[in-house]
């Protein structure tokens, strides 16, 4: 497995990262044995960069992925996030206040049963916060060895400078894929500027681009995606068809449609990472073959065209999510 170092950091990461969200129920039911033999297996295959957060299964994955990595700990890259929070009535909102990032730290080493997170996410800029604030806070975690580098998610340029300035940034993690990848592109120059790597989440969209998705139907009642517009009737037909464009140049390449948009990724820049996520041993070793796919420059510009930026319909989330992403 190729390896890629994150921005000016010495973690030099798989090309492709583990991301282990779809492992505490937010894509219909889940099977914590099932997903640690996913996660064991990642790792023997090389895929050693492991991506959670406190707010996947509120708890659940991290300490999913403490069990996971008991007496591997040397072996793995752990990152987890931040911020995501809950009321106490249920109500989602987001806590960047400098005491709830020493709390939150605290809670994931805890969880995960480590004494050092190697790279630690604010999930949600807080915009009643400021940026400064929060990253002097995950500073001082870095200070007391609690964390070895940081990053945020879903942070636009003007923010990504201002937090740059207090503490240098390792990574920013927002979505990118071949088909929603708009505020990704505008994202680049900056983070090519700062010298901060972009680690890709949903670079699959949530599974559309494996060209598995042909009807609602492909879709558990109790998973989160019926949620999102892009899967929505408004959208479907649009996005179907979209990912329905590259299927001839996989079957030319000799792929599936989920590996030609991976390689497609990779091929954008050293400095981005893809973690596509996945509760199943068979598309983890799916998805790492892409990993060894080349692909040449026409190629690049071909598979573009193909699903042109700001072709796909319907938002990254639901109406009340997207006012907290790209801020």
């Amino acid at each position: 497995m190729e390896h890629r170092q994150l921005g000016h950091s010495s973690l030099s990461v798989p090309a492709l990262g583990l991301g282990c969200m779809s492992m505490s129920g937010t894509y219909g039911k889940h099977d914590d044995a099932q997903s640690i033999d996913v996660v064991h297996r990642a790792i023997d295959l090389g895929v050693n960069f492991l991506d959670s957060s406190d707010m996947y299964g509120f708890g659940h994955n991290e300490e999913l992925l403490g069990r996971a990595i008991r007496g591997r700990r040397n072996q793995v890259v752990m990152a987890t996030k931040f911020g995501q929070v809950r009321t106490p009535e249920g109500k989602a909102t987001v806590n960047g206040r400098p005491d709830y990032v020493i709390q939150a730290c605290d809670a994931s080493l805890k969880r995960l049963g480590i004494d050092m997170i190697d790279l630690y996410y604010q999930h949600r800029v807080d915009p009643t916060v400021p940026i400064e604030d929060t990253v002097g806070a995950m500073k001082r975690l870095i200070e007391q060895g609690k964390v070895r580098y940081i990053g945020l998610c879903e942070a636009a340029p003007a923010t990504v400078r201002r937090a740059h300035r207090i503490h240098p940034l390792t990574a920013l993690q927002s979505e990118f894929s071949l088909l929603y990848r708009v505020e990704a592109e505008e994202m680049l120059p900056t983070l090519r500027e700062l010298g901060i790597s972009f680690v890709a989440y949903s670079p699959l969209g949530r599974s559309w681009l494996t060209g598995r998705i042909e009807s609602l139907a492909d879709i558990p009642a109790d998973d989160r995606r019926r949620d999102h517009p892009r899967f929505q009737d408004a959208h479907f037909a649009r996005n179907l068809e979209l990912v329905q464009r590259i299927e001839p140049i996989a079957k030319e390449k000799n792929c599936t449609p989920g590996q030609l948009a991976l390689a497609w990724l990779l091929a954008q820049g050293q400095d981005i990472v893809p973690i596509p996520g996945t509760k199943r041993k068979e598309r983890l070793e799916e998805n790492v073959q892409a990993a060894s796919m080349r692909l040449d420059a026409r190629d690049v510009e071909r598979i573009a065209g193909a699903i042109p930026s700001g072709a796909a319909a319907g938002t990254r989330y639901p109406e009340a999510q997207m006012k907290g992403v790209h801020i």
